[in-house]
């Protein structure tokens, strides 16, 4: 890989701050941004199914999700990107750094409720119901258990620091491995 040219994953549950992580990362360092939850999100609309129908649809249907995961592969051979993705840091295997966000389930339900309109109630049990799928898929599909961190590099709970904070914590983190990435730099 080319001097100042990094390869960053960022996973985490639902609500746990990875959109808002990968947004403020692009911004900064000029990454390109690449969301696996945006593709999934956009597929389920396009056969006209929510969230959760698409889900259980997906698991009859395991190509989908090796088409997604084979798109965060192909990114990762650009230079300067942030891959966004449940399963980023176990896709791309030779990342600079691997990033696990993570928050308690009641905050992450709130942060769910509030961007989907819709009652922390429901959001929470939205929310564990589509982590017991994915955990069940993902280990059906590549027997990888979502729930083993042993892979990431960084593991923050961004109930304890805003996404300033923890925006601050991941830039130490890439500028003490690249201090040649600076910002905009798009080589």
């Amino acid at each position: 890989m080319p001097k100042g040219c990094l390869v960053i994953t960022v996973s985490g549950p639902g609500g746990s701050g990875t959109t808002t992580l990968c947004r403020n990362l692009a911004r900064y360092y000029g990454f390109k941004h690449i969301y696996a939850g945006l593709i999934f999100r956009q597929m389920a609309k396009e056969m006209g199914m929510t969230l959760q129908e698409f889900q259980k649809y997906v698991e009859l249907h395991p190509e989908i999700d090796r088409e997604v995961d084979k798109r965060q592969v192909e990114a990762a051979k650009e230079c300067n990107v942030v891959i966004e993705g449940r399963l980023a840091g176990w896709m791309v295997r030779d990342a600079d750094l691997k990033i696990w966000l993570d928050a308690p389930m009641m905050e992450r339900a709130k942060r769910v409720a509030r961007r989907e309109g819709i009652s922390v109630e429901e959001a929470y049990v939205q929310t564990a119901e589509r982590e017991k799928q994915n955990r069940k898929r993902y280990l059906n599909l590549y027997g990888i258990d979502i729930e083993d961190r042993s892979i990431y590099d960084l593991i923050i709970n961004t109930a304890k620091w805003g996404p300033d904070g923890v925006f601050a914590i991941v830039k130490a983190a890439i500028d003490h491995l690249s201090p040649t990435v600076t910002r905009g730099n798009k080589n």
